[in-house]
């Protein structure tokens, strides 16, 4: 059955998690598009235009990976809905593009059949065919065609020119319905899987060309190797962080400087104008932009380890490890992505299909250190680590990083086990995982994907990190001190007087009132501690040290074990209104939420009182 279909209407892209879905939208929507979250829930949605030629165009919507209209989650529920039309008043879209891994038919032709039965127009992509022609794998690609009655092309995903045989279907705009199969049980569909890959799929020189994926499974699954490199990747990241990135933050420091001499120039120095725009908004935002080369660099390893397979196969291995401290191999994915932030790591528990394994890896997802923490981290560390090299080979300061985090990473496992403990179901749960085929990343993916973090970063600095940093910059002006004020001006403003304040419940740990004051504006966000220390320090010192560096600054004033504890405080303490809110949102309690805040902020405060007065005493 055929039905003509009026340019610019809305298609789905659809498909098993990692067929190749999220690629094949890049290649056909390129930068036309726009990430937000599904009406109602925390569940990814990626919407973007593509033109298929000068009279035709399409809106793709790419939604949540499924295996199976049967949704065991809330990603797989929200695919459900809204191909069934039934998800907040959406239509339902005019055309479902079921997107296949050649490589693994077997696992994809199941879903497809359940896609069949929705009675909507629909086109099969075989997706990876590069990789299928590789492994030896021959696919009758009309021969399937005819027995599902919809068209069935093929396309590579991570070639410029790969997604050509679907745009040519789509512009033909004459859909077709599949052909209508009975409603069969999961046996009877098993068996018609088997028939069409006896049908239509033939394989040769297969031992041949799957080794390289054996061979690497042999040494990157192994309990000892495996554990191995995985450490030692984690572990070349955190160098690459500080090592590779020096010279763009340096470059970046030196740009922001000239910026500020040139737009302060025609201001009368002194005057709230400049006392703003010098000491509020250069000094705030410059000493945050300073680490967006960090933050991209970290991003750069974790889609490059996304892109190419390797992750999956990383939560294979920890599996066992993290199942003895209460979690599942699954829950791998999530704890990493929250290395960059917990916000989305938190989204993507949604893949966990126990409720109990998934609320305790909402619950640790905090622990892990975000990129938001970076900022804070690097500043401290070059403040009071020396740049030296250990053992000829390592960087001193990477080390700490390293160490920071693996603090997290420690911290998070330790929790997990006492929430095992502490729980009435003992039970043990299996890890169903697919392992994808090895894939070289595609740079095109990458670049967007880091071009997307950088937006992201930004639209935070000119966002609320700016709003904040203004804010900040008022507090610490008003009201103005008298005439007669023999003290610093900032003393007498509501900032100093809030400071001095509740620098009484801190002291305990170290914290100064200007620390107290940045932890305030961090809670909105982690990284805004830096700039708000920027804002105080520029308002609160002589001319002498606000010309000085901020890392220079704090090197001068505080104590290294006050340093210490305050690294301490930010590998536990939750100071991300964003993330509570988060967790609210997804486990729907707010009982949820504030026990995540109760405990965070207690181990936070416990960590950093033991390592300041210990830290002290051994100084002393």
């Amino acid at each position: 059955m055929s039905l003509a279909v009026p340019a610019n209407h809305r298609i789905a892209l659809v498909g098993n998690p990692n067929c190749g879905k999220t690629a094949l939208f890049n290649l056909l929507t390129g930068s036309k598009q726009k990430v937000a979250n599904y009406a109602g829930v925390t569940v990814e949605r990626k919407e973007g235009l593509c033109r298929v030629n000068d009279e035709f165009s399409l809106q793709i919507l790419d939604l949540p990976g499924a295996y199976s209209l049967t949704a065991t989650s809330p990603d797989e529920a929200v695919t459900r809905d809204v191909l069934g039309g039934k998800y907040h008043g959406e239509a339902q879209p005019e055309l479902i593009v079921c997107v296949m891994d050649a490589t693994n038919l077997g696992l994809h032709l199941r879903f497809a059949l359940e896609l069949t039965a929705l009675g909507q127009p629909m086109i099969i992509a075989l997706n990876m065919m590069d990789s299928a022609r590789r492994q030896g794998i021959n696919i009758d690609t009309d021969g399937l065609a005819d027995e599902l009655g919809i068209p069935v092309v093929e396309t590579v995903a991570v070639q410029r020119n790969g997604a050509k045989p679907l745009l040519d279907q789509l512009s033909k705009q004459h859909w077709r319905i599949p052909t209508q199969i009975e409603d069969r049980d999961l046996d009877a569909r098993h068996e018609r899987v088997k028939g069409m890959l006896e049908n239509y799929v033939s394989r040769c020189g297969e031992e041949r060309n799957s080794s390289i994926d054996d061979h690497l499974d042999a040494l990157l699954l192994n309990p000892v190797s495996g554990l191995f490199i995985l450490a030692a990747i984690l572990f070349f990241m955190f160098q690459a962080v500080f090592s590779w990135a020096a010279p763009l933050m340096d470059g970046i420091t030196s740009g922001i400087e000239q910026i500020g001499t040139f737009v302060t120039a025609p201001i009368t120095p002194g005057s709230a104008l400049y006392s703003l725009i010098n000491e509020g908004i250069i000094a705030g935002l410059g000493n945050v932009l300073v680490f967006l080369p960090q933050i991209l660099i970290l991003f750069l390893f974790i889609l490059l380890l996304e892109e190419s397979g390797y992750l999956p196969r990383a939560a294979y291995l920890l599996d066992k490890i993290m199942f003895n401290a209460g979690l599942t191999g699954r829950a791998f994915i999530p704890l990493l992505s929250s290395f960059a932030c917990a916000i989305p790591g938190i989204m993507a528990t949604r893949s966990i299909q126990d409720p109990r394994d998934r609320m305790t890896t909402i619950l640790v997802a905090p622990l892990m250190t975000c990129s938001a923490r970076l900022p804070v981290y690097t500043l401290l560390i070059a403040a009071f680590i020396p740049r030296q090299q250990v053992a000829g080979l390592f960087n001193l300061q990477g080390l700490v990083l390293f160490a920071l985090y693996f603090a997290g990473i420690l911290s998070a496992l330790l929790v997990a086990y006492i929430m095992k403990w502490l729980r009435r179901d003992k039970s043990e749960h299996a890890l169903l995982m697919e392992l994808p085929a090895y894939r070289i990343p595609n740079p095109r993916d990458v670049a967007m994907g880091l071009m997307q973090r950088a937006k992201i970063f930004l639209r935070r600095v000119g966002g609320i990190i700016f709003a904040l940093t203004v804010l900040l910059w008022a507090f610490c002006t008003f009201p103005s001190a008298p005439s007669d004020y023999v003290g610093t001006a900032i003393d007498y403003s509501i900032a100093g007087r809030l400071g001095q304040m509740i620098s009484v419940v801190f002291e305990p740990i170290g914290f100064n009132w200007q620390i107290c004051i940045a932890l305030i504006p961090g809670l909105a966000a982690r990284e805004v501690a830096v700039s708000a220390l920027g804002t105080v320090y520029a308002m609160s010192g002589s001319d002498d040290m606000i010309s000085q560096k901020l890392g220079e600054l704090i090197a001068q004033q505080w104590s290294l074990p006050t340093a210490l504890s305050l690294l301490a405080w930010f590998v536990f303490a939750p100071q991300c209104i964003s993330t509570l809110a988060v967790i609210r949102r997804e486990t729907n309690s707010w009982r949820v939420m504030g026990f995540a805040v109760f405990y965070l902020f207690a181990l936070a405060y416990i960590a950093s009182f033991l390592v300041f007065q210990l830290s002290t005493a051994l100084l002393n």
